[in-house]
């Protein structure tokens, strides 16, 4: 059983929690520097990304997240997650931990009110999966060293090396797809 930790200052934290459990692994809360130590693998929950870049810069906690993924920890950031982990945000300069060579929109779909629910093929999975966008960003450009996992018009779920980052909520659903795909091909 892997240990995964779930940055717990705001957001989808509660429901990444069950889908980890679900697939037969502990997680753990993620709220101050200690609560790095032994973990295997990090989930950045969607929320939102302004709040929780500020408590990562508050407590510490930025500094020994990109120290940890300096030494191959991996990481996977869910639509405000994917946010802070990109080297790039349109017309705003980085995220916070920006580790991802990925160039994304915020609220790229619109409001709250243009929230939508989307059945998605992807090839890795060999399956369609459902994606669940609320006030999603959009990924707008890739370095070429990302990997491209699913898309619409453009990417929505991308690799690179250990990072993992998709722009919906895959927590918010009943499939296990992605959280299965992020312990045993991400962290291994």
């Amino acid at each position: 059983m892997k240990k995964i930790g779930v940055l717990a200052f705001q957001g989808g934290v509660i429901e990444h929690v069950k889908k980890i459990e679900e697939i037969g692994h502990i997680p753990v809360l993620v709220k101050k520097i200690e609560d790095l130590d032994g973990i295997d693998g990090l989930i950045l929950p969607g929320g939102e990304s302004t709040t929780i870049g500020k408590f990562l810069i508050e407590t510490g906690v930025k500094e020994k997240i990109l120290s940890l993924a300096e030494q191959g920890m991996p990481m996977w950031g869910t639509c405000a997650g994917a946010i802070l982990l990109s080297k790039t945000i349109k017309n705003q300069g980085s995220g916070v931990l920006p580790l991802l060579d990925i160039v994304i929109e915020r609220n790229a779909y619109g409001s709250q009110l243009d929230s939508f629910k989307k059945e998605v093929f992807v090839l890795r999975f060999n399956k369609t999966t459902e994606c669940v966008f609320i006030r999603a960003p959009k990924i707008v450009d890739v370095g070429s060293n990302v990997e491209v996992l699913a898309q619409l018009d453009t990417p929505i779920a991308v690799l690179q090396g250990t990072i993992l980052a998709t722009t919906f909520h895959p927590e918010l659903t009943s499939q296990n797809y992605w959280h299965s795909f992020f312990v045993e091909n991400v962290i291994k």
